[in-house]
């Protein structure tokens, strides 16, 4: 007996089954994650940028995002920046704020509204952003006391480059002037406030030498403070004369290290911040961690409280290290982005 054949419609049926699974959305396709930052053409954002970037393409294709922020320290004009990407709705917003307690509000709308929000670099503490990821500001703020004091021989007057009211600063001044206090003769002898701007950290440090103050060392808490302190002295041939302890990475004071103005920089991992950032966002949207069934109903976030990246010391020991770094995140005058 001649068997039936089989009807052709069940031989494509499994090919064009996978074709069309083929065309379904990809996981992440049509996501859209904003990065708020404040003074975003600092080097120290750029490689934030670089870590955000780097995260992003790993979603794959159709990801949309953006990094976004006033180009000057200006908490008012981030704020709005925060504002304006929260009008857009998008899956997950990462903030540094640059003044914690105007931010709070601004938040506490976007998580209401189901949009995740994690804070990197500076918290805000009492607002309902899921978690913080960055630096533990406090023993950042010990390690440059204890590296600057050990340049010092223990004793001197010390001049502080900062932004005062800044929540993550004001940590690292609480962590100098902790270890101070084991150090009777180290005592701050001025405050200059150089709102991320090393032409104000130059031009502080200039005053205080021109008015022949004297003073033994310089500690900046934040990533600009030392670079523009090394001019100051560098433009009166006082290169290496009064140590200086700096902040961050950057380009400059990374040179001034290799020349020896600056004694060492304590450094932070913007990169690894913005990068686990973006990944923790995703995670959120997607409920990846399953300890409740909804962040968004969660009594508690399902995520780590507190992330801390740590710190690295920059010297002449490990210079070179750092600098091959920071080569793949901030061009050099004259080099070629790709």
């Amino acid at each position: 007996m001649r068997r039936a054949q089989r009807p052709l419609t069940v031989l494509f049926l499994v090919p064009a089954a996978l074709f069309l699974a083929s065309c379904g959305k990809a996981p992440h396709q049509g996501e859209n994650y904003i990065f708020v930052a404040n003074n975003i053409k600092l080097p120290y954002w750029l490689e934030a940028k670089a870590g955000w970037a780097d995260a992003i393409k790993q979603l794959g294709f159709g990801v949309k995002s953006d990094f976004t922020g006033p180009d000057t320290y200006s908490p008012q004009q981030e704020l709005q920046a925060f504002k304006d990407a929260l009008a857009m709705h998008p899956d997950g917003i990462l903030v540094s704020p640059a003044q914690s307690e105007i931010f709070k509000s601004a938040i506490d709308q976007a998580v209401s509204e189901g949009i995740p929000v994690i804070c990197i670099d500076n918290d805000c503490p009492g607002s309902r952003r899921l978690m913080f990821i960055g630096t533990d500001n406090f023993r950042a703020g010990q390690a440059s006391a204890r590296r600057l004091a050990q340049a010092l021989n223990g004793e001197g007057l010390v001049v502080i480059v900062t932004i005062p009211g800044q929540l993550n600063l004001d940590e690292r001044l609480r962590g100098v002037k902790d270890v101070f206090a084991g150090y009777p003769k180290m005592k701050i002898f001025q405050v200059i406030n150089d709102n991320g701007d090393p032409g104000k950290a130059d031009d502080g440090i200039s005053a205080l030498l021109n008015a022949h103050k004297d003073f033994d060392g310089v500690l900046s808490l934040e990533a600009s403070g030392g670079s523009g302190a090394a001019d100051a002295f560098h433009r009166l041939n006082l290169d290496g004369k009064v140590p200086i302890l700096a902040m961050d990475k950057d380009p400059e004071t990374l040179d001034w290290i290799s020349r020896g103005a600056i004694v060492a920089s304590i450094a932070q991992k913007p990169y690894t911040m913005a990068f686990y950032g973006l990944r923790f966002l995703d995670d959120l949207h997607h409920n990846v961690v399953h300890e409740f069934k909804d962040w968004r109903t969660a009594p508690a976030s399902p995520l780590p409280t507190l992330v801390d990246t740590g710190i690295g010391v920059v010297d002449k020991n490990t210079l070179s290290a750092y600098q091959a770094a920071e080569s793949n995140f901030i061009p050099r005058p004259g080099q070629v982005t790709p």
